[in-house]
């Protein structure tokens, strides 16, 4: 049997050209800060670079490339706490 995740949030990302053009990676992390940190990173490498939360987890967000940099600046859930 395989693994569960235990991320709540993914970054997928588009891999530099010299590997395999148009090839995509994804990472999971288990909060929506890091996810962050990480999409913040891989932004100076390409901008082809969406964002959300995994199943089952609620409320379900997709952040797509057009709305990375706006979803960057929302202040995260520890900030609200």
């Amino acid at each position: 049997m395989a693994d569960k995740s235990k991320g709540t949030w993914y970054v997928s990302f588009e891999r530099p050209r010299g590997k395999r053009n148009g090839a995509r990676a994804t990472e999971t992390f288990p909060n929506e800060r890091e996810a962050k940190e990480f999409a913040r990173a891989k932004l100076v490498d390409t901008l082809k670079v969406s964002a959300g939360t995994l199943n089952p987890h609620l409320p379900k967000r997709t952040i797509a490339p057009t709305l990375m940099l706006e979803w960057l600046e929302e202040p995260g859930e520890a900030d609200l706490a």
